[in-house]
């Protein structure tokens, strides 16, 4: 049996890296690292989060 690895869904406690609001929106990135950012913060790196092709999960 293979087990997939999942992260836990973002919770109250979970703050954007960038301003510590309420954070919304998970960006994985290839490396295995992750960003949480609001949806403000989400929307201005949306272009290059893209770019390096990192995988966005909603909260």
């Amino acid at each position: 049996m293979t087990a997939a690895l999942t992260r836990p869904e973002l919770t109250a406690a979970d703050r954007c890296d960038r301003c510590g609001a309420a954070a919304q929106v998970r960006a994985v990135l290839p490396s295995g690292g992750e960003l949480l950012f609001c949806g403000h913060h989400a929307r201005a790196h949306s272009e290059k989060l893209r770019e390096l092709a990192a995988e966005i999960q909603q909260g």
